[in-house]
């Protein structure tokens, strides 16, 4: 009782002498570069850390502090003025004192600005009340309230105004990414480790490299980087600060939130016409194209398609169910557009150039305005990236400016992003700051050329043949590339609608975009990919919620928006930094997408999956890691029997195959979990974890000892758990335990 009245009349004496101090001063007028950080209720050159140091030991000191300032010129998420900050007096009655601030826990902050005449007034923040003793009328101040702070929607009340003329305004900013680690957020770093533990023996049995961030409830909880840039020149080790060729995840971070900004702007809406942001020309000039499969279509004749054309909408067009061609190869002097394959003589009639340059780029939007439609707009959804070149030109249209430059403009630069960018060896980046893509150009692997076709390892350069050859890397369908830290700060927006001082969309503005297209496509949003009913559990995993969306790139990457986890996911790996497997087989199929690392709803369903910590020993954990090992065994032996029973000349299933190669990386991952608990004398002495054991035990198993001798015998060399299994079966080569600790 004594060490608590000490405390009160010592707040109290403190609070009262910075009230007349206040008083007497009347508001401060800093200049607009500097801020008043004085706060009301304490005197700076008294150490009220030294008055309740006693108490502090015992609990943590919450509290909500209150310092003078000029108002700055931020785009903020909210500007209220009470009361009645509706406008008039809501018959509700009790919401004419009441707003909401979206934020994070730990993250509080708003500003309060008092007109010139109020005498009094009360304001509370997620129902404490903030003292507002010695505030001076006509002053701002700025409120931090981070210690009472919520994930979600916090309430601000502000009660009592006297006068009934005067006002209080308040001004709320948005949240940012604060940094911290998985337990901040309750969730379990070992699944984290798991994580790093697969991609990097998959790094040390060929996968190239990846990358990833995790950002949950405002906090990036997970950065790490696994492997090389190159590996076929150099093999410089990649690091957080990597830039990754995003493919089409660039149809989101580019093309989508410029639109939506657009629409939160009120320049244009969903269903706004092509034509009436690029005029006549982009349907009149039209070409006359039978698609094959779709000849009923063109049966409809060609004015038929010149309308059609003429009346597709941005829903339509971000959708892909505005009815272009899925793959129009704007880029090969010689391609069959009619029967859509480039083994042909035919000359392309939709041919814009090759040569990778922006006059080309400019004949490439001629092009696409002669472009005729496969079926009429609305009759099916077919993924085509026409369709986000068509809305990189919209943009631009509006705007006035080219896309790379508007998006620097309008998000990348406000948000302070230093790794993301169109062209990045045009700022400031080298190809070692790159992670590489293909490595002989776009040629899979010597399988196919055309006029202009690049050969050599692309590294700092777009993959995608269209962006870079007709759009010179800068386009609304590829083009982008960013590390994932920028990457998951940017998908972060669409959690709260803005980034600190920066408002980019409107909250009904970004409900209609990840609102379900329909009842029967409700894995899709307006451009976005969606959960919906498990229908994306590939790339986003079981436990995403239904609202979860994000996209996925071609060159291995891909990005996960959960709003109802506060989650984002952004894991990227440059994964076709390989050979062709088969050119004859299939030459979109590299050494790379054999890998669990290329899987890429492996790391969201593992992140998932750390969401829910155990106290106890993880045995979940490696019981699903187990039931992996066990998956990828089924896979390897699925390829063999294909092999065997394929009339096509198919890559033989040996230890050379990627993978064989992967399979041993994730077999090894498990192993190598049994060694740290079972040391080489716990296996001599018989004191080993007999239930670890049983983990390698079911995975060994699974090698053969004619296809997988090799490995079987360096497992035998390096694990004190694989030599003891190999010695008890009896093999003749496992004669003695040879490992060491």
């Amino acid at each position: 009782m004594k060490k608590n009245l000490k405390r009160n009349i010592s707040l109290i004496l403190i609070m009262a002498m910075a009230a007349n101090l206040a008083f007497l001063g009347g508001c401060n007028k800093p200049s607009e570069e500097a801020v008043d950080e004085n706060v009301v209720g304490e005197i700076p050159v008294i150490d009220v850390e030294d008055v309740v140091q006693e108490e502090a030991v015992e609990e943590d000191i919450k509290e909500i502090t209150v310092s003078e300032c000029v108002l700055p010129e931020y785009e903020w998420q909210k500007e209220l003025v009470f009361p009645n900050d509706d406008g008039y007096v809501d018959d509700t009655l009790a919401m004419n004192s009441i707003a909401d601030i979206k934020t994070y826990k730990g993250q509080g902050e708003l500003y309060v600005t008092l007109s010139e005449d109020i005498e009094s007034f009360k304001i509370y923040i997620n129902h404490e009340k903030v003292n507002v003793n010695g505030l001076m009328p006509g002053c701002t101040y700025k409120i931090d309230y981070s210690d009472y702070a919520i994930t979600g929607a916090n309430e601000v009340q502000v009660s009592g105004i006297s006068p009934k003329e005067a006002t209080v305004s308040v001004y709320a900013p948005f949240p940012v990414i604060v940094e911290g680690i998985p337990e901040d957020v309750g969730m379990d770093s070992e699944y984290f480790e798991l994580i790093s533990e697969i991609v990097s023996e998959d790094v040390e049995h060929g996968f190239p490299s990846a990358q990833m961030a995790v950002i949950k409830d405002g906090v990036l909880i997970y950065n790490n980087a696994w492997g090389y840039a190159n590996r076929y020149d150099g093999m410089d080790a990649v690091t957080t600060d990597t830039l990754y060729d995003l493919a089409s995840n660039t149809k989101m971070y580019s093309v989508a939130y410029a639109i939506q900004r657009l629409v939160s702007e009120g320049k244009l809406t969903m269903d706004t016409k092509i034509s009436d942001i690029l005029g006549e020309e982009f349907y009149n000039g039209t070409v006359d194209i039978c698609f094959k499969g779709y000849e009923d279509y063109y049966k409809k004749g060609q004015n038929a398609n010149r309308e059609w054309k003429a009346n597709i909408t941005i829903r339509d067009v971000m959708s892909h169910k505005a009815g272009f061609p899925g793959a129009p190869a704007y880029q090969r002097p010689i391609y069959d557009q009619a029967m859509i394959t480039s083994k042909t003589d035919v000359e392309n009639i939709l041919y814009a150039g090759s040569d990778g340059s922006f006059e080309t780029r400019e004949n490439t939007y001629r092009i696409i305005c002669k472009t005729p439609l496969m079926y009429k707009p609305g009759d099916k959804v077919l993924y085509t990236d026409v369709d986000y070149m068509v809305l990189a030109f919209c943009i631009e249209k509006i705007t006035g400016q080219r896309l790379d430059e508007y998006m620097e403009n309008e998000f990348y630069g406000p948000m302070g992003l230093e790794h993301i960018c169109y062209r990045p060896l045009d700022h400031g980046f080298e190809k070692g700051d790159c992670a590489a893509t293909e490595p002989y150009g776009n040629t899979r692997s010597g399988s196919e050329y055309f006029e202009g076709v690049r050969t050599e390892t692309i590294q700092g350069e777009v993959h995608d043949e269209m962006a870079y050859y007709t759009m010179a890397g800068v386009s609304g369908h590829a083009g982008l590339f960013s590390n994932a830290e920028d990457l998951g700060k940017l998908a972060s927006v669409m959690l709260m609608g803005g980034y600190g001082d920066q408002n980019f969309f409107k909250e009904d503005v970004m409900d209609a975009f990840m609102a379900p297209a329909s009842d029967t496509l409700s894995n899709w949003g307006v451009g976005w990919y969606r959960e919906g009913d498990n229908r994306r559990e590939y790339y986003f995993g079981e436990m995403s919620s239904n609202d979860t969306i994000g996209h996925q790139g071609w060159t291995g990457t891909i990005t996960l928006i959960d709003p109802d986890n506060n989650l984002v996911i952004v894991y990227l790996t440059n994964k076709i930094n390989t050979e062709i497997t088969n050119t004859d087989y299939n030459n979109n199929k590299f050494d790379g997408n054999w890998y669990t690392s290329a899987t890429l709803g492996f790391a969201t369903e593992l992140v998932y999956e750390g969401m829910n910590p155990s106290d106890e020993e993880n045995e979940a954990m490696d019981d699903l890691l187990c039931d992996m090992v066990v998956g990828k065994f089924k896979l390897v032996d699925k390829e063999w029997n294909q092999v065997v029973t394929s009339n096509v000349n198919r890559t033989p299933v040996d230890e050379n195959h990627a993978i064989v190669k992967s399979a041993y990386a994730i077999l090894e991952v498990m192993v190598n979990r049994v060694d740290e608990v079972n040391s080489k004398e716990s296996y001599e002495d018989g004191s080993f974890n007999k239930d670890y054991y049983d983990y390698a035990v079911t995975v060994l198993s699974l090698l053969k000892e004619g296809m997988d001798l090799n490995e079987m015998k360096k497992l035998y060399n390096e694990s004190p758990t694989a030599a003891y299994y190999f010695k008890e079966q009896g093999y003749d080569w496992a004669s003695e335990i040879t490992t060491e600790e």
